[in-house]
């Protein structure tokens, strides 16, 4: 039985120091070790710095972090064991019955709780039947753990999954997502504890029979719900995110089914789906995934004006946005995104009365503003006094627009710019509901990589059948 394992890395010291709060002392030491550096000393507060009064947290550090600093600079950490090496590729790691064979993974913290597709060798071989790249090539090299993602460790978790093996050339691409520096994986274990949407474009959908209708979200079809759980599995034993160490959401959330966007409906009303958002072709085969942090529906969205539609959907967005907007920058990568599933009927209806996506972004933009104060008034904490927004911007972390006086009452834009709304065209087209999805600023931007079928893609999905 062929599998790479997730192995967790050792402690190796260097001189440094980092100080943290109770709790993610192991998400330090992992973290630093990700980044090269092994066995970081740590000072640690006791619990969570903003439940500190002014005095309380003076009074800790006088009595407690001072002398852990300290001695975390001057006192050399025992030298620990290297991490474990890998096995090679078609080594067989355990061999017996399909329940020893999850209890062994289940025990190792290579499987996410639900029993898993035993990974022998016959099962990964039929997934590299359907791509042309060799199964020792290297995608690229996954924090936190550096570990080489290799086609050969895709097909293993997708076997894993329970994807089939016509989905491989879609989970590749989804690697080479995880792989883009500007994605930013290195921050998944962050603890808002955010989860992926993955969107799928292309004729792909059709014929690997993804659900794009009603129910698009729920479980029950293979294709969409399979590789949304290859997606965790992946992080977890490659890239190395395991929950309590490396992974320290503080409450996390599950895999999300892929959403595959109704392109007839959108071809339909003249609009342009997602991937061609994205810069590429019509027809073209993309997967794009963003962060998903916090989501919502909005019911019954449809009024005989259209304008009234979209004034519905600006509150809600408004509504649900604030929260994470502003909070999860990442030193200015603006723009983060927000996400905005429409059913059919609704787009249909925009696009009845003139309104192209185009539009329909930019009016969602100039009526998702919100008072200052709001934001101010969530986010104030202990040790916060100051106008939030007016020191994002002045630490360079937002846009002038955020701060165009300290007044409280000032109206400040949700996100930076139209652009910055995805949309997508999925669900049941008989209901008039919408979905959002807000965007976590330190991870998961909104990334799109172009899907790349085998040769022979048409004679392996007619063999498949």
């Amino acid at each position: 039985m062929a599998t790479r394992a997730s192995v967790v890395p050792e402690q190796i010291g260097i001189p440094s120091v980092v100080m943290v709060c109770k709790g993610f002392e192991t998400a330090a030491e992992f973290t630093a070790q990700g980044r090269g550096t092994f066995n970081m000393p740590k000072a640690v507060f006791g619990r969570h710095v903003d439940t500190f009064t002014t005095s309380e947290l003076e009074e800790h550090v006088r009595t407690s972090i001072v002398d852990q600093v300290v001695t975390a600079l001057t006192v050399q950490p025992p030298d620990a064991k290297p991490r474990m090496v890998d096995p090679d590729l078609t080594d067989i790691v355990f061999s017996g019955t399909f329940e020893e064979v999850n209890e062994h993974f289940y025990t190792n913290e290579w499987s996410d709780g639900l029993p898993i597709v035993p990974p022998t060798v016959e099962k990964v071989q039929a997934f590299l039947r359907f791509t042309d790249r060799r199964p020792e090539e290297a995608i690229g090299s996954l924090l936190p753990d550096s570990r080489e993602a290799t086609i050969w460790s895709i097909a293993v978790n997708g076997v894993m999954a329970g994807c089939r093996p016509e989905h491989m050339p879609i989970l590749i691409a989804l690697v080479e997502v995880m792989a883009d520096p500007g994605f930013g994986l290195r921050h998944t274990g962050a603890t808002p504890g955010s989860e992926m949407q993955i969107y799928l474009n292309g004729p792909i959908i059709k014929q690997l029979h993804f659900n794009y209708e009603q129910g698009v979200l729920r479980p029950g079809f293979q294709a969409n719900i399979s590789i949304g759980r290859f997606w965790r599995l992946y992080v977890r034993n490659v890239a190395g995110f395991l929950p309590k160490k490396t992974d320290k959401a503080t409450f996390g959330g599950t895999f999300r089914c892929v959403v595959a966007e109704n392109e007839d409906l959108v071809a339909s009303i003249g609009w342009q789906p997602l991937s061609v958002d994205q810069g590429f072709q019509p027809g073209d085969n993309v997967v794009t995934v963003n962060s998903c942090l916090s989501s919502d529906s909005v019911f019954g969205v449809v009024a005989e004006e259209p304008a009234k539609t979209l004034e519905r959907l600006a509150q809600r967005l408004t509504d649900i946005g604030l929260c994470v907007t502003h909070q999860s920058r990442d030193h200015g990568r603006l723009p983060m995104t927000h996400q905005l599933i429409l059913s059919p009927s609704i787009a249909e209806h925009l696009s009845k009365h003139g309104y192209t996506k185009e539009k329909v972004k930019q009016y969602l933009w100039e009526h998702s503003f919100f008072p200052a104060k709001r934001f101010n008034n969530i986010y104030g904490g202990l040790h916060k006094k100051c106008d939030q927004l007016c020191e994002f911007v002045r630490l360079g972390n937002l846009p002038e627009a955020y701060c165009q006086s300290e007044d409280p009452e000032r109206a400040v834009p949700l996100y930076s710019k139209p652009e910055a709304l995805v949309i997508v065209v999925s669900g049941d087209p008989a209901r008039d509901n919408a979905y959002f999805m807000t965007q976590h600023g330190m991870h998961g931007y909104l990334t799109s990589k172009k899907i790349s079928l085998p040769a022979d893609w048409e004679r392996l999905l007619k063999r498949e059948e």
